[in-house]
């Protein structure tokens, strides 16, 4: 089932001022005993929260889905979806070079480097290995030799390339990456608790001195977050009215890169591929997720018209779900589905 055939089966009407929830998971095509499992998978390990979206609806919800968590590099494909506006309205050119844009780093950036383009960046292709900040271990181990690949020729997910994404969206723009999410697209999908006003907001930057770039972190509930992964399931659509730019929703998920044992990668969102997603499950055809470090994910098959969030308080230190275990949740999770609509 496409995208598009899986948004037609949602209900025209999205969340008001909240979700609606199911009034038992059977209405949304669960079976409760089977769900069983589920809730046992999520008690024996670090999960704190739990959200699945059916055709619009809340068919299941372990723990507290107002609590807001560090969401890592989920904000990556918030970005994603911001750069579609500025894409459409001409302020972002996807053949840019970072050449013709003026971006370099505190190493300096060779004359091949700064031939890489914005889409070569937003793909992870830029070939740039330049040193980066807010990398987890993982990146830094799977991080390519400096100069070892001409830009446009290689993946790598590299921390290097998002993070100058949000400097190029910041200058091109004349906005912040989070002042632009409050005004395209928590606003207009009625996310109920992301706010930057406050002594602790919900968007702020990370500087290093290791890099001219900063990062762009986001925190977020786990209902605002599915506000979000349900605007990509309608393909950029809400309450009938258009969202996103035409088709960049879909754009996003396009398989632009094989990303070995994680799937596939598009615009800065990771893609099931073959069934291969996360390990022991295989994950619906067409599927797709922003992922963050800890076992944050924002899951969206279109084959099941669901979302699923699945979220760690990550803020305690060494608190974390593996993939393994994300995966071992989703097993149960579609083991549970009693149906096929």
């Amino acid at each position: 089932m496409s995208s598009s055939q899986a948004s037609a089966t949602t209900p025209l009407t999205n969340p008001g001022a909240d979700w609606q929830v199911y009034e038992n998971p059977a209405a949304a095509g669960f079976s409760e005993t089977k769900l069983e499992a589920v809730r046992a998978v999520a008690v024996s390990q670090a999960t704190d929260m739990l959200l699945v979206i059916r055709h619009g609806k809340v068919a299941l919800s372990i723990g507290d889905a107002e609590k807001k968590f560090l969401c890592h590099s989920m904000r990556k494909s918030f970005l994603a979806a911001l750069i579609g506006f500025e894409v459409e309205e001409g302020r972002i050119d996807l053949s840019a070079t970072l050449e013709g844009l003026g971006i370099d780093d505190r190493e300096g950036l060779s004359a091949v480097e700064k031939q890489a383009t914005v889409y070569d960046l937003l793909t992870a292709r830029s070939g740039i290995y330049h040193a980066a900040g807010y990398e987890t271990p993982w990146m830094r181990r799977i991080k390519e030799r400096r100069h070892s690949h001409a830009p446009g020729t290689f993946w790598c997910y590299n921390n290097w390339d998002f993070n100058a994404l949000g400097t190029i969206f910041e200058q091109l723009t004349g906005e912040t990456v989070h002042q632009s999410f409050v005004r395209r697209i928590a606003t207009p999908i009625g996310m109920q608790d992301f706010a930057l006003d406050g002594d602790k907001p919900d968007g702020w930057h990370e500087k290093f001195d290791i890099s001219d770039h900063r990062a762009y972190p986001f925190r977020m509930s786990s209902r605002d977050l599915a506000r979000f992964g349900q605007l990509y399931l309608q393909d950029g659509v809400w309450n009938g009215m258009p969202v996103l730019p035409p088709g960049w929703a879909q754009e996003c998920v396009l398989p632009y890169s094989h990303a070995g044992t994680h799937g596939g990668y598009g615009y800065m969102w990771w893609l099931e591929r073959d069934g291969v997603f996360l390990p022991g499950v295989v994950t619906p055809k067409g599927s797709y997720a922003a992922m963050g470090a800890g076992g944050h994910y924002c899951l969206v098959m279109p084959a099941l018209d669901m979302v699923v969030i699945h979220r760690v308080d990550t803020d305690v230190k060494g608190r974390e779900v593996s993939r393994f275990g994300v995966g071992k949740l989703l097993r149960h999770l579609l083991s549970a589905l009693d149906d096929t609509s």
